[in-house]
């Protein structure tokens, strides 16, 4: 071991270095039309339970979202927490892959 860096002030530094660096959790993004009040309160920041239960409502009461910036029509939600959060947004099924293309037959050329 080089004696101009001992280990046994290596820790100390490394251990601070993770403990103040913030969690990241990897969470799947959340649709916003079929998910519950608790899902849209676990999945978005800056969405307590209160703003989840409103999101629900308004979907209920005047159908799906066609886009994250339909948020900003529900009380309480600012157009900052939907920047904030827009890579964790789903209005449908949006980057899934459709099922139709896996089994539709390939067109020969002729």
């Amino acid at each position: 071991m080089n004696p101009k860096f001992p280990l046994s002030k290596f820790v100390p530094t490394l251990v601070a270095m993770v403990a103040l660096c913030p969690a990241v959790a990897s969470a799947d993004p959340v649709n916003i039309n079929t998910a519950s009040a608790t899902e849209l309160d676990k999945a978005l920041n800056g969405i307590g339970p209160a703003r989840a239960k409103a999101i629900v409502e308004y979907r209920e009461k005047n159908g799906p979202f066609k886009s994250a910036d339909q948020l900003a029509m529900v009380d309480g939600i600012s157009q900052a927490v939907i920047d904030k959060n827009r890579a964790d947004i789903r209005v449908g099924n949006e980057g899934a892959k459709s099922s139709e293309a896996k089994s539709a037959p390939a067109k020969s050329a002729q």
